[in-house]
């Protein structure tokens, strides 16, 4: 069996996972009848199973996704929701760095876009991307706040311009300044042909127009957001009453 000294060395190697799954291997009378090239590359893709289970779990913790345990496997794909199986499988297993196609998810109020959204962008995480989740108003504060910190806000700016896959959610529900309107408008134009960019919102592309600060900027964002987007638009069944209705009608349910 391996010494503490032998562990020393597996730890300067950074293979301490592997050099204990072969141990516990070896111990499993069950794997008698194996080599020990067959154990140790047995633990050899433990070690990478469980390297990139930890590399996925910390990008989904980074994104910080309002609803974490959100699953593309448990959406409701009822009539008039506009989504299928199939397309969401498709977005699911989508390469976000070698498209920088975006993405539109419009609906009322309840219409399921951020769990869609949270979804998506975990299913991107687990194929080892990375994302930053925020809702507008949040964002246009962050950026604003950073403004007095002219290397914390370019920070920002950078993060924002460079991860795979950036998702806004709640896309102007409420107005948002001039600053934070350039702030967007300069981090679109980062990503415009590079990045994804993935925008939930209650409104469309002729809202938004009207809704922004300046119309010039507000062309310029349109424009990058829209003209090269894929849309699901999921209609007007209010899934959050559904919820409520169907708690309400379990047998445990009072209230």
């Amino acid at each position: 069996m391996f010494t503490s000294i032998d562990y020393d060395k597996f730890r300067a190697l950074r293979v301490t996972h592997v050099a204990t799954s072969f141990e516990e291997l070896i111990k499993d009378e069950a794997n008698d009848t194996l080599t020990p090239e067959q154990l140790f590359l047995t633990a050899v893709d433990d070690a990478l199973k469980q390297r990139r289970h930890n590399r996925t779990s910390k990008l989904i913790q980074q994104a910080r996704f309002p609803i974490p345990h959100a699953s593309v496997a448990e959406i409701d794909y009822r009539d008039g929701r506009g989504i299928t199986g199939v397309r969401m499988r498709r977005y699911a297993a989508h390469d976000w760095r070698a498209d920088p196609t975006n993405l539109l998810i419009i609906s009322p109020s309840g219409g399921g876009k951020t769990y869609l959204a949270c979804a998506i962008g975990i299913s991107a995480c687990l194929n080892e991307h990375t994302v930053t989740y925020a809702r507008m108003d949040d964002l246009a504060r962050r950026l604003v706040i950073t403004r007095s910190d002219g290397i914390a806000h370019q920070q920002l700016l950078n993060e924002l311009s460079d991860v795979d896959l950036l998702i806004i959610d709640d896309f102007l529900t409420v107005g948002i300044d001039s600053d934070a309107a350039s702030d967007l408008f300069a981090v679109l134009a980062n990503r415009e042909h590079r990045l994804p960019t993935l925008i939930a919102s209650q409104s469309g592309p002729s809202y938004w127009v009207e809704a922004l600060p300046d119309r010039v900027a507000a062309d310029s964002i349109v424009n990058r957001l829209a003209n090269h987007s894929r849309t699901i638009n999921l209609g007007s069944l209010d899934m959050r009453k559904l919820r409520d209705n169907q708690a309400r009608a379990d047998k445990n349910h009072w209230e």
